[in-house]
């Protein structure tokens, strides 16, 4: 009797004839419609087994031709981790009730150890040059708290703004920026401007459940499309929903540590992403939250490098980079700049303005390079350690990511265990996690949790994460 998923199965089948030579390299592959006819599978199940060759490198997708085998990578010659099985991407409107019980929750108890919150500890942030940038800024200029700001925001944060992305590989003008109130912001702009109440955006599953509340508010359809933690969203899975029959209005990624996978998609995979979006007319809403966060001293490309129609929104924040409590944020929308200026006019107005001139002038100089430096060195040994602790005290089976950045892990549980049961155990105890079934409207993801690793590692977070770890345990 077979133990392994079906697409798991099929996929090993096609691994043995690739490695046997029956399949040899540059021979176009099965298609998704024969693979249906021939197996007697499911699109969801032969979409999958096509993701599984591509993670271990043996199959090459073609836009518009199809896939072909390639010759397997060195690296790649062991079958990938086993992602979570696809799932019907079916439309749902409204926001499922896991999200609003858990942060309610969450804000009634008496929390010792937050392990919920994706923010970076307080003693990480550079808080006292910031108050210094402020000072000097109200010295210069008495009149900053009775002078409303503009629309899009002050001009010298943008122009910063602009010249940092030439370093990401993204042409974002200073006069297509609109400052916003964090990334929140950022995107419900961007979503109004495409898109009309009733309309169908598709995201990564899993997603931000931030992003989810977004999407009810507006009253957008939505359908998910699954994502992995090695290569961010599934392209072959998005064709297939771009080719249906429901148009697609809105796409919203994060290519660059996704929350909460903390994925990175390789640059072949972005390029494609814009091309098909582009292709089948629907805007792609990048969020770059994440970006200054990974580790690496080359900045990675972001989505709007790719842009050659127009088709990309940009949207950022540095709440989680810099200073949460200034809630800044942008948005660069290119041909959509003069509608999401009228309608953050109308949303909020301008915002406040001594916090831009602060940011501004602090990430102009050479410190504010420094301080990413030994931000992200801080945050690469505080997830080591968390991960270690996780992989020490929770039961066998548990499976932890190893994101090349950020604050986030995104932790499997054995398949028997309850994230939820988790997560309301744990509040009892004072240490909040965020259970996987706020990230999906799915069921995928009742067994995942998402640690939080922006505090210093303490003798009080390892103490809660060795009381998660018997919890765990006491499940069974």
């Amino acid at each position: 009797m077979h133990t392994l998923p079906l697409y798991r199965q099929l996929a090993n089948h096609y691994l043995d004839a690739i490695r046997s030579g029956t399949l040899k390299t540059g021979e176009r592959f099965p298609s998704i419609r024969l693979m249906m006819e021939k197996h007697a599978v499911s699109l969801s199940t032969a979409v999958q087994v096509c993701r599984e060759l591509e993670d271990c490198g043996v199959l090459e997708a073609r836009p518009r031709s199809g896939n072909y085998i390639r010759q397997p990578d060195a690296a790649a010659k062991a079958a990938a981790p086993p992602a979570p099985p696809l799932l019907d991407t079916s439309v749902y409107i409204g926001l499922h009730p896991p999200v609003s019980s858990v942060l309610k929750a969450g804000q009634g108890a008496a929390i010792k150890v937050n392990l919920a919150s994706a923010y970076c500890a307080p003693s990480l942030y550079p808080l006292k040059t910031l108050q210094d940038h402020m000072s000097k800024a109200l010295r210069r200029d008495t009149h900053l708290l009775d002078t409303e700001g503009s629309t899009c925001g002050n001009l010298a944060l943008r122009n910063v703004l602009a010249r940092r992305a030439l370093s990401a590989k993204a042409q974002l003008p200073a006069e297509k920026i609109v400052i916003t109130h964090g990334a929140t912001e950022a995107l419900t702009l961007a979503l109004r401007a495409v898109t009309q109440p009733g309309d169908t955006v598709a995201v990564e599953s899993p997603t931000f459940y931030g992003l989810l509340q977004i999407l009810e508010s507006l009253h957008l359809h939505v359908r998910e499309v699954p994502a992995t933690a090695q290569s961010g969203i599934n392209l072959l899975a998005l064709e297939q929903l771009l080719q249906g029959p429901e148009r697609i209005h809105a796409l919203i990624v994060m290519s660059n540590l996704q929350n909460p996978l903390g994925s990175i998609m390789p640059d072949a995979n972005k390029a494609r992403l814009v091309h098909v979006c582009a292709a089948y007319g629907t805007v792609l809403i990048e969020d770059d939250t994440y970006g200054d966060l990974v580790d690496t001293e080359q900045p990675l490309s972001t989505l709007k490098h790719w842009d050659r129609s127009d088709n990309v929104i940009h949207c950022a924040s540095l709440n989680k980079t810099l200073a949460p409590g200034m809630r800044l944020g942008w948005i660069s929308a290119g041909r959509w700049h003069e509608r999401v200026e009228m309608l953050k006019h109308s949303q909020s107005r301008g915002c406040e303005v001594l916090s831009q001139l602060a940011v501004s002038a602090f990430m102009k100089t050479p410190s504010y390079e420094r301080y990413l430096r030994r931000l992200r060195k801080t945050l690469t040994q505080q997830r080591q350690h968390m991960s270690a602790a996780i992989t020490r005290y929770f039961p066998p089976g548990t499976s932890v990511n190893e994101p090349r950045g950020g604050t986030l892990l995104w932790v499997e549980l054995p398949a028997h265990c309850s994230a939820m049961r988790l997560f309301h155990e744990g509040l009892k105890a004072g240490i909040q996690i965020s259970p996987g079934d706020i990230f999906s409207n799915s069921q995928r993801f009742s067994h995942f949790v998402r640690i939080g690793c922006g505090t210093p590692y303490s003798p009080k977070i390892d103490e809660a994460l060795a009381t998660l770890g018997q919890l765990l345990k006491n499940q069974g």
